[in-house]
């Protein structure tokens, strides 16, 4: 498809490097000279210099002809603009980045009045996301679908789990236990698990698990399960003011750190009376600890520095046995990070481009399925698509154990009537099921892509 994208910035990059990855036809702009060579430069993707609101610029990118047009953009205003423009240029679909969560409550507004194909707010995606993990703290990441009905749950194995030593067909024969075992992470190694394969404490683990079955299999693998009730946020930015809302709706107690006084006086009028919004440094570790760290439920750090924000995570898991969800806006030392005792990783821009590019491939699913939901399960490793099958195709009707499929391909979950089922080799796809797919294999569009 040929795609134009506005905003050469983190969430701009990112698109750039995965859509031209999956051989879209990709053209930049930007007003910044250096950042659109170094795009052109880095990615299959053409570049030009100019405002992505101008009719003349984006006619020069081929507006007439584009399929997908992506405002990323750090003003609102001018994605919102640029996306208009564009609608009336060409007949394409338009996404803008919007943040400005006055903006953002009215999306639905914005959507049906500009014609725009998704609104997508960063922060507010990254406050869910961190919101979701919190009402799990065993988790390391959930992803949701289904509609709320599956879950795909990454956890790291204890020291002595009683899973270590156990091989992957066991959860089934020896616990009873109706989940399935995804990916394993060892190092950095990373294994689509076959029943044969045998865990080792400090695996990390991806499964698949009807939301309610989930729970179960944590508590027969004697994995701590204590949910979280109090909360200390640092960091009183979007992200942070998403956040204590979602928190508060679900019934935790919340402390925000913010060192900004005119800030903490805007959050204190927004925000809910149950979030405590506390004045100070939290690079200071006296104010963490005056403010009770050492009791806390969960430590979430959302400065604007990444720096910061690893000390002051390895310094609460050092006081205190909690959970900790800790912000990374730079993804260029993945590997480093990894080595470090943290819990849950997140990063926005990543969040972003995800969605853009879920909705992107979703549009260019050929005929036989509609792709519903895409995440990375591991960056760039490993990838979770859920789609719905709506017509007939090779792979339906036919035992999972005798479709030939890809390598490194796993058919994880089936939703069908209401039910969800873990599938097993008899078992075989039908019209209108819902069927979550964990694969190697990064790019899949269509279910038929599953076979060789």
């Amino acid at each position: 498809m040929k795609i134009i994208l506005v905003g050469g910035g983190k969430v701009g990059t990112a698109l750039a490097r995965q859509l031209s990855e999956e051989d879209h036809n990709v053209t930049v702009i930007d007003t910044n000279k250096a950042r659109v060579e170094h795009l052109s430069e880095s990615y299959d993707v053409m570049g030009i210099v100019g405002n992505g609101s101008s009719i003349t610029t984006l006619s020069e990118a081929g507006i007439e002809e584009a399929d997908v047009f992506i405002a990323v953009t750090g003003s609102d205003e001018l994605n919102l603009l640029c996306c208009l423009i564009a609608k009336k240029a060409g007949n394409c679909h338009t996404i803008a980045r919007v943040r400005n969560p006055e903006y953002y409550s009215e999306s639905q507004f914005l959507k049906d009045e500009l014609g725009l194909a998704m609104v997508i707010n960063p922060e507010f995606a990254a406050a869910s996301e961190i919101a979701r993990v919190l009402r799990f703290p065993s988790a390391i990441k959930i992803d949701v679908f289904g509609r709320g009905r599956v879950e795909l749950l990454k956890f790291r194995l204890p020291e002595n789990s009683p899973l270590a030593g156990c091989a992957v067909k066991e959860i089934v024969t020896k616990l009873h236990c109706d989940v399935l075992v995804c990916t394993v992470e060892r190092g950095d190694e990373v294994h689509i698990a076959n029943g044969e394969f045998v865990f080792e404490e400090k695996d990390v683990i991806s499964i698949v698990a009807a939301t309610r079955k989930a729970g179960e299999f944590f508590r027969k693998i004697k994995y701590k399960m204590n949910s979280v009730k109090d909360v200390m946020v640092v960091g009183g930015g979007e992200i942070g003011h998403y956040l204590c809302e979602q928190l508060i709706r679900s019934g935790m107690s919340v402390k925000l750190i913010e060192k900004d006084p005119a800030r903490c006086e805007t959050l204190c009028a927004t925000l809910d009376d149950g979030v405590a919004v506390i004045n100070g440094d939290a690079s200071d570790q006296n104010i963490l600890v005056e403010s009770g760290l050492e009791q806390t439920g969960a430590f979430v750090a959302l400065t604007n520095l990444d720096e910061e924000n690893i000390l002051l995570s390895l310094f609460a898991k050092s006081v205190c046995d909690c959970k900790c969800v800790t912000k990374i806006n730079r993804i260029g030392f993945d590997n480093v990070i990894s080595k470090l005792d943290l819990d849950t990783i997140i990063n926005p821009k990543s969040i972003t481009s995800d969605t853009i590019v879920r909705y992107v491939r979703a549009m260019s699913s050929s005929r036989g399925s509609n792709m519903e939901t895409l995440y990375n399960v591991i960056k760039g490793k490993v990838e979770a698509a859920e789609f719905i099958i709506k017509e007939d195709s090779p792979v339906i009707d036919v035992p999972l154990m005798e479709l030939d499929l890809k390598p490194d391909v796993l058919v994880a979950a089936i939703l069908r009537d209401k039910k969800v089922m873990i599938p097993r080799g008899h078992d075989s796809l039908q019209i209108g099921d819902a069927v979550i797919i964990v694969s190697r294999q990064i790019g899949l569009r269509n279910i038929t892509d599953i076979i060789k």
